[in-house]
Protein backbone atom coordinates (compact mmCIF):
# COMPACT_ATOMS: atom_id res chain seq x y z
CA UNK A 1 0.00 0.00 0.00
CA UNK A 2 1.06 3.59 -0.59
CA UNK A 3 -0.27 6.78 0.98
CA UNK A 4 1.03 10.20 1.90
CA UNK A 5 0.24 10.02 5.63
CA UNK A 6 -0.19 6.81 7.63
CA UNK A 7 -2.22 7.39 10.78
CA UNK A 8 -2.05 4.97 13.71
CA UNK A 9 -5.18 5.18 15.83
CA UNK A 10 -8.84 5.79 14.95
CA UNK A 11 -9.76 7.90 17.94
CA UNK A 12 -10.78 11.55 17.59
CA UNK A 13 -7.22 12.69 16.79
CA UNK A 14 -6.51 10.17 14.05
CA UNK A 15 -9.92 10.39 12.42
CA UNK A 16 -10.02 14.20 12.48
CA UNK A 17 -6.53 14.40 11.00
CA UNK A 18 -7.52 12.02 8.19
CA UNK A 19 -10.65 14.08 7.52
CA UNK A 20 -8.81 17.42 7.45
CA UNK A 21 -6.18 16.01 5.10
CA UNK A 22 -8.87 14.62 2.81
CA UNK A 23 -10.41 18.09 2.51
CA UNK A 24 -7.04 19.30 1.20
CA UNK A 25 -6.56 16.43 -1.23
CA UNK A 26 -3.91 14.66 0.87
CA UNK A 27 -4.23 10.88 1.11
CA UNK A 28 -4.10 8.91 4.35
CA UNK A 29 -4.72 5.44 5.75
CA UNK A 30 -5.96 4.97 9.32
CA UNK A 31 -5.13 1.85 11.35
CA UNK A 32 -7.03 0.88 14.51
CA UNK A 33 -6.51 -2.10 16.80
CA UNK A 34 -10.09 -2.15 18.09
CA UNK A 35 -13.32 -2.86 16.21
CA UNK A 36 -15.46 -0.07 14.82
CA UNK A 37 -18.18 -0.95 17.32
CA UNK A 38 -15.73 -0.64 20.19
CA UNK A 39 -14.40 2.80 19.25
CA UNK A 40 -17.92 4.10 18.58
CA UNK A 41 -19.18 2.94 21.98
CA UNK A 42 -16.11 3.75 24.10
CA UNK A 43 -17.40 6.09 26.82
CA UNK A 44 -15.32 9.22 27.23
CA UNK A 45 -15.84 12.82 28.30
CA UNK A 46 -17.91 15.19 26.23
CA UNK A 47 -17.12 18.86 26.90
CA UNK A 48 -16.05 20.61 23.71
CA UNK A 49 -14.32 23.98 23.72
CA UNK A 50 -15.58 26.72 21.44
CA UNK A 51 -12.56 26.29 19.17
CA UNK A 52 -13.13 22.54 18.83
CA UNK A 53 -16.78 23.08 17.90
CA UNK A 54 -15.80 25.72 15.36
CA UNK A 55 -13.21 23.38 13.81
CA UNK A 56 -15.67 20.48 13.51
CA UNK A 57 -18.39 22.67 12.03
CA UNK A 58 -16.05 24.39 9.57
CA UNK A 59 -14.72 21.03 8.36
CA UNK A 60 -18.23 19.76 7.64
CA UNK A 61 -18.67 17.18 10.42
CA UNK A 62 -20.63 19.34 12.86
CA UNK A 63 -24.17 18.85 11.59
CA UNK A 64 -25.33 16.43 14.28
CA UNK A 65 -23.24 18.28 16.87
CA UNK A 66 -25.13 21.50 16.14
CA UNK A 67 -28.49 19.70 16.39
CA UNK A 68 -27.85 17.53 19.44
CA UNK A 69 -25.06 19.26 21.36
CA UNK A 70 -26.00 21.10 24.54
CA UNK A 71 -24.56 24.61 24.59
CA UNK A 72 -23.58 25.78 28.07
CA UNK A 73 -22.93 29.44 28.79
CA UNK A 74 -21.79 28.83 32.36
CA UNK A 75 -20.73 26.33 35.00
CA UNK A 76 -21.68 25.98 38.66
CA UNK A 77 -19.15 25.92 41.48
CA UNK A 78 -20.62 24.59 44.71
CA UNK A 79 -18.76 24.93 48.00
CA UNK A 80 -19.61 25.78 51.58
CA UNK A 81 -23.16 24.55 50.94
CA UNK A 82 -23.82 27.30 48.37
CA UNK A 83 -24.00 27.60 44.58
CA UNK A 84 -21.95 30.09 42.56
CA UNK A 85 -22.31 30.46 38.80
CA UNK A 86 -19.41 31.34 36.52
CA UNK A 87 -20.91 33.08 33.48
CA UNK A 88 -18.55 31.82 30.79
CA UNK A 89 -20.09 33.73 27.91
CA UNK A 90 -20.29 37.08 29.71
CA UNK A 91 -16.65 36.78 30.77
CA UNK A 92 -15.32 35.68 27.36
CA UNK A 93 -17.18 37.86 24.86
CA UNK A 94 -19.82 35.28 24.04
CA UNK A 95 -17.81 32.06 23.95
CA UNK A 96 -19.28 28.87 25.40
CA UNK A 97 -18.75 25.12 25.71
CA UNK A 98 -20.84 22.35 24.16
CA UNK A 99 -21.67 19.03 25.80
CA UNK A 100 -21.45 16.33 23.12
CA UNK A 101 -20.03 12.92 23.98
CA UNK A 102 -16.65 11.93 22.51
CA UNK A 103 -18.06 8.72 21.09
CA UNK A 104 -20.55 10.82 19.10
CA UNK A 105 -17.68 12.85 17.65
CA UNK A 106 -16.00 9.57 16.69
CA UNK A 107 -19.19 8.28 15.02
CA UNK A 108 -19.47 11.48 12.98
CA UNK A 109 -15.83 11.31 11.88
CA UNK A 110 -16.00 7.61 10.95
CA UNK A 111 -19.11 8.24 8.88
CA UNK A 112 -17.41 11.15 7.13
CA UNK A 113 -14.35 9.06 6.28
CA UNK A 114 -16.38 6.12 5.01
CA UNK A 115 -18.69 8.39 2.99
CA UNK A 116 -15.58 9.83 1.32
CA UNK A 117 -14.32 6.26 0.74
CA UNK A 118 -11.43 6.86 3.09
CA UNK A 119 -9.31 3.91 4.12
CA UNK A 120 -9.87 3.03 7.78
CA UNK A 121 -8.78 -0.47 8.82
CA UNK A 122 -10.19 -1.72 12.12
CA UNK A 123 -9.03 -4.74 14.16
CA UNK A 124 -5.46 -4.71 12.90
CA UNK A 125 -2.67 -6.36 14.89
CA UNK A 126 1.11 -6.30 15.19
CA UNK A 127 1.41 -2.66 14.15
CA UNK A 128 5.00 -1.46 13.85
CA UNK A 129 6.53 1.77 12.55
CA UNK A 130 9.86 1.65 10.73
CA UNK A 131 12.57 3.86 9.19
CA UNK A 132 11.47 7.05 10.95
CA UNK A 133 14.77 8.84 10.38
CA UNK A 134 14.73 8.47 6.60
CA UNK A 135 12.49 9.92 3.91
CA UNK A 136 10.41 6.78 3.35
CA UNK A 137 8.94 5.51 6.63
CA UNK A 138 6.81 2.38 6.71
CA UNK A 139 4.04 0.96 8.84
CA UNK A 140 3.62 -2.79 9.07
CA UNK A 141 0.57 -4.58 10.43
CA UNK A 142 -1.58 -7.67 10.09
CA UNK A 143 -5.18 -7.69 8.92
CA UNK A 144 -7.17 -10.93 9.05
CA UNK A 145 -3.90 -12.75 9.61
CA UNK A 146 -2.25 -11.31 6.50
CA UNK A 147 0.91 -9.22 6.78
CA UNK A 148 0.60 -5.77 5.18
CA UNK A 149 2.89 -2.77 4.76
CA UNK A 150 2.18 0.90 4.10
CA UNK A 151 4.81 3.04 2.42
CA UNK A 152 4.27 6.70 3.25
CA UNK A 153 5.83 10.14 3.57
CA UNK A 154 4.87 10.70 7.21
CA UNK A 155 3.41 8.80 10.16
CA UNK A 156 0.97 10.35 12.65
CA UNK A 157 0.92 8.54 15.99
CA UNK A 158 -2.59 9.06 17.36
CA UNK A 159 -2.88 5.76 19.22
CA UNK A 160 -2.88 6.96 22.82
CA UNK A 161 -0.71 6.67 25.87
CA UNK A 162 -0.22 2.90 25.58
CA UNK A 163 0.11 2.84 21.78
CA UNK A 164 2.97 1.65 19.63
CA UNK A 165 3.79 5.14 18.32
CA UNK A 166 5.16 6.62 21.53
CA UNK A 167 6.82 3.30 22.36
CA UNK A 168 8.68 3.52 19.02
CA UNK A 169 10.42 6.78 19.88
CA UNK A 170 14.18 6.14 20.06
CA UNK A 171 15.54 5.79 23.58
CA UNK A 172 16.82 9.11 24.86
CA UNK A 173 15.05 11.16 22.18
CA UNK A 174 12.12 12.10 24.40
CA UNK A 175 11.74 13.64 27.83
CA UNK A 176 8.66 12.74 29.86
CA UNK A 177 7.00 14.78 32.61
CA UNK A 178 4.42 13.11 34.83
CA UNK A 179 2.37 13.71 37.96
CA UNK A 180 0.12 10.92 39.28
CA UNK A 181 -2.66 12.09 41.58
CA UNK A 182 -3.45 10.09 44.74
CA UNK A 183 -7.10 9.50 43.84
CA UNK A 184 -9.37 8.55 40.96
CA UNK A 185 -12.80 9.40 39.60
CA UNK A 186 -15.61 6.91 40.07
CA UNK A 187 -18.02 7.58 37.21
CA UNK A 188 -21.63 6.46 36.89
CA UNK A 189 -23.81 6.80 33.78
CA UNK A 190 -27.60 6.62 34.18
CA UNK A 191 -30.75 7.41 32.25
CA UNK A 192 -31.87 10.16 34.60
CA UNK A 193 -32.36 13.90 33.97
CA UNK A 194 -29.46 16.22 34.83
CA UNK A 195 -29.39 17.76 38.27
CA UNK A 196 -28.96 21.19 36.69
CA UNK A 197 -28.88 22.60 33.16
CA UNK A 198 -25.15 23.32 33.54
CA UNK A 199 -22.27 21.29 34.97
CA UNK A 200 -21.87 21.30 38.75
CA UNK A 201 -18.36 21.13 40.25
CA UNK A 202 -18.56 20.48 43.99
CA UNK A 203 -15.78 20.97 46.56
CA UNK A 204 -16.49 19.36 49.95
CA UNK A 205 -14.55 18.03 52.91
CA UNK A 206 -15.67 14.54 51.76
CA UNK A 207 -14.06 14.98 48.36
CA UNK A 208 -14.86 16.27 44.90
CA UNK A 209 -18.07 15.56 42.96
CA UNK A 210 -19.19 16.44 39.44
CA UNK A 211 -22.69 16.37 37.98
CA UNK A 212 -22.62 16.32 34.20
CA UNK A 213 -24.89 15.12 31.41
CA UNK A 214 -24.93 13.55 27.96
CA UNK A 215 -28.44 14.64 27.01
CA UNK A 216 -31.67 15.90 28.59
CA UNK A 217 -32.39 12.35 29.76
CA UNK A 218 -28.94 10.82 30.35
CA UNK A 219 -26.51 12.01 33.02
CA UNK A 220 -22.95 11.29 34.08
CA UNK A 221 -21.79 11.69 37.69
CA UNK A 222 -18.34 11.46 39.28
CA UNK A 223 -16.99 11.02 42.80
CA UNK A 224 -13.41 11.41 43.97
CA UNK A 225 -12.33 8.05 45.45
CA UNK A 226 -9.06 6.54 46.73
CA UNK A 227 -6.92 4.75 44.16
CA UNK A 228 -7.33 1.59 46.20
CA UNK A 229 -11.10 1.49 45.62
CA UNK A 230 -12.59 -1.04 43.21
CA UNK A 231 -15.77 -0.58 41.20
CA UNK A 232 -17.19 -3.74 42.78
CA UNK A 233 -17.12 -2.01 46.18
CA UNK A 234 -19.58 0.61 44.97
CA UNK A 235 -23.21 -0.44 44.59
CA UNK A 236 -25.55 2.02 42.91
CA UNK A 237 -27.12 2.75 46.28
CA UNK A 238 -23.73 3.50 47.86
CA UNK A 239 -22.84 5.84 44.98
CA UNK A 240 -26.07 7.84 45.21
CA UNK A 241 -25.81 8.05 49.00
CA UNK A 242 -22.28 9.46 48.83
CA UNK A 243 -23.15 11.86 46.02
CA UNK A 244 -26.00 13.31 48.07
CA UNK A 245 -23.59 13.94 50.94
CA UNK A 246 -21.31 15.95 48.63
CA UNK A 247 -24.02 18.13 47.08
CA UNK A 248 -25.47 21.37 48.38
CA UNK A 249 -29.14 21.31 49.53
CA UNK A 250 -30.51 22.64 46.22
CA UNK A 251 -28.69 20.06 44.10
CA UNK A 252 -29.49 17.29 46.57
CA UNK A 253 -33.18 18.09 46.27
CA UNK A 254 -33.06 18.01 42.46
CA UNK A 255 -31.08 14.77 42.18
CA UNK A 256 -32.92 11.90 40.47
CA UNK A 257 -31.37 8.45 40.87
CA UNK A 258 -31.63 5.30 38.77
CA UNK A 259 -29.91 2.10 37.74
CA UNK A 260 -26.38 2.56 36.41
CA UNK A 261 -25.69 1.86 32.74
CA UNK A 262 -21.93 1.90 33.31
CA UNK A 263 -19.55 2.39 36.23
CA UNK A 264 -15.79 2.75 36.15
CA UNK A 265 -12.86 4.26 38.05
CA UNK A 266 -10.37 6.38 36.13
CA UNK A 267 -7.00 7.40 37.60
CA UNK A 268 -5.87 11.00 37.24
CA UNK A 269 -2.49 12.02 35.85
CA UNK A 270 -0.71 14.89 34.19
CA UNK A 271 1.70 13.70 31.51
CA UNK A 272 3.65 15.30 28.66
CA UNK A 273 6.26 13.78 26.34
CA UNK A 274 8.34 16.23 24.37
CA UNK A 275 9.21 16.85 21.65
CA UNK A 276 6.27 15.56 19.61
CA UNK A 277 8.24 14.92 16.41
CA UNK A 278 10.87 12.26 15.73
CA UNK A 279 12.00 12.31 12.13
CA UNK A 280 8.95 11.42 10.07
CA UNK A 281 6.84 10.44 13.10
CA UNK A 282 4.53 13.02 14.70
CA UNK A 283 2.66 12.35 17.95
CA UNK A 284 -0.78 13.84 18.61
CA UNK A 285 -3.40 13.57 21.33
CA UNK A 286 -2.99 11.12 24.20
CA UNK A 287 0.12 9.64 22.59
CA UNK A 288 1.90 12.83 23.65
CA UNK A 289 0.00 14.12 26.66
CA UNK A 290 -2.61 13.29 29.32
CA UNK A 291 -4.52 15.80 31.43
CA UNK A 292 -6.68 15.21 34.50
CA UNK A 293 -10.34 15.36 33.42
CA UNK A 294 -11.14 18.22 35.80
CA UNK A 295 -10.41 20.81 33.12
CA UNK A 296 -12.09 18.86 30.27
CA UNK A 297 -9.09 19.33 27.98
CA UNK A 298 -8.20 15.87 26.61
CA UNK A 299 -10.26 15.77 23.41
CA UNK A 300 -9.80 19.50 22.89
CA UNK A 301 -6.01 19.25 22.99
CA UNK A 302 -6.17 16.39 20.50
CA UNK A 303 -8.17 18.64 18.18
CA UNK A 304 -5.68 21.51 18.43
CA UNK A 305 -2.72 19.14 17.88
CA UNK A 306 -4.37 17.81 14.76
CA UNK A 307 -5.17 21.27 13.43
CA UNK A 308 -1.52 22.32 13.76
CA UNK A 309 -0.29 19.06 12.23
CA UNK A 310 -2.76 19.21 9.34
CA UNK A 311 -1.74 22.81 8.62
CA UNK A 312 1.92 21.77 8.57
CA UNK A 313 1.25 18.89 6.18
CA UNK A 314 -0.76 21.14 3.88
CA UNK A 315 2.14 23.62 3.81
CA UNK A 316 4.53 20.77 2.99
CA UNK A 317 2.52 19.42 0.07
CA UNK A 318 1.04 22.61 -1.35
CA UNK A 319 3.64 25.27 -0.58
CA UNK A 320 6.76 23.10 -0.49
CA UNK A 321 7.50 24.60 2.92
CA UNK A 322 8.68 22.64 5.97
CA UNK A 323 8.03 25.51 8.41
CA UNK A 324 4.72 24.20 9.74
CA UNK A 325 6.08 20.71 10.40
CA UNK A 326 9.33 22.05 11.83
CA UNK A 327 7.42 24.17 14.35
CA UNK A 328 4.61 21.68 15.03
CA UNK A 329 5.99 20.38 18.30
CA UNK A 330 6.83 23.78 19.79
CA UNK A 331 3.51 25.26 18.76
CA UNK A 332 1.45 22.36 20.08
CA UNK A 333 3.40 22.15 23.34
CA UNK A 334 2.88 25.81 24.09
CA UNK A 335 -0.89 25.26 24.17
CA UNK A 336 -0.56 21.86 25.85
CA UNK A 337 1.40 23.20 28.80
CA UNK A 338 -1.15 25.97 29.36
CA UNK A 339 -3.92 23.37 29.41
CA UNK A 340 -1.84 21.16 31.72
CA UNK A 341 -1.38 24.12 34.08
CA UNK A 342 -5.09 24.90 34.11
CA UNK A 343 -6.10 21.26 34.66
CA UNK A 344 -3.53 20.88 37.46
CA UNK A 345 -4.69 24.11 39.13
CA UNK A 346 -8.40 23.18 38.91
CA UNK A 347 -7.67 19.70 40.22
CA UNK A 348 -5.69 21.11 43.15
CA UNK A 349 -8.53 23.51 43.92
CA UNK A 350 -11.44 21.06 43.88
CA UNK A 351 -10.08 17.81 45.37
CA UNK A 352 -9.09 16.62 48.82
CA UNK A 353 -5.46 15.51 49.03
CA UNK A 354 -4.47 12.88 51.61
CA UNK A 355 -2.46 14.10 54.59
CA UNK A 356 -2.99 17.84 54.09
CA UNK A 357 -5.32 18.28 57.06
CA UNK A 358 -8.23 20.68 57.72
CA UNK A 359 -6.22 23.77 56.74
CA UNK A 360 -6.23 22.65 53.10
CA UNK A 361 -10.03 22.73 52.98
CA UNK A 362 -10.12 26.23 54.50
CA UNK A 363 -7.55 27.47 52.01
CA UNK A 364 -9.50 25.98 49.10
CA UNK A 365 -12.69 27.62 50.30
CA UNK A 366 -10.91 30.96 50.63
CA UNK A 367 -9.56 30.67 47.09
CA UNK A 368 -12.97 29.65 45.75
CA UNK A 369 -14.56 32.61 47.54
CA UNK A 370 -12.01 34.92 45.93
CA UNK A 371 -12.55 33.24 42.57
CA UNK A 372 -16.32 33.84 42.50
CA UNK A 373 -16.10 37.37 43.93
CA UNK A 374 -13.34 38.67 41.65
CA UNK A 375 -14.16 39.39 38.01
CA UNK A 376 -10.49 39.07 37.10
CA UNK A 377 -10.20 35.64 38.73
CA UNK A 378 -13.53 34.47 37.26
CA UNK A 379 -12.44 35.70 33.84
CA UNK A 380 -9.20 33.71 34.04
CA UNK A 381 -11.17 30.55 34.86
CA UNK A 382 -13.71 31.21 32.10
CA UNK A 383 -11.05 31.99 29.48
CA UNK A 384 -9.25 28.74 30.13
CA UNK A 385 -12.41 26.65 30.46
CA UNK A 386 -13.93 27.68 27.11
CA UNK A 387 -10.50 27.20 25.53
CA UNK A 388 -7.53 29.37 24.68
CA UNK A 389 -7.24 30.42 21.02
CA UNK A 390 -6.16 27.77 18.54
Amino acid sequence: MRTQVAIVGAGPAGLLLSHLLHLEGISSIVLEAQSRQHVEQRIRAGVLEQGTVDLLVKSGVGGRLQKEGLIHHGIELRFGGRAHRIDLSALTAGRAITVYAQQEVVKDLIQARLTARGQVFFEVTDVGVRELAGTAPKVRFRKNGTAEEIACDFIAGCDGYHGVSRASVPRGASREYEKVYPFGWLGLLADVPPVFHELIYANTDRGFALCSMRSATRSRFYLQVPLTDKVEQWSDEAFWTELRLRLDPEARERLVTGASLEKSIAPLRSFVAEPMRFGRLFLAGDAAHIVPPTGAKGLNLAASDVKYLANGLVEHYKERSSAGLDHYSDRALRRIWKAERFSWWFTQLMHQFPGEGPIAQKLQEAELDYLVSSKAASSALAENYVGLPL
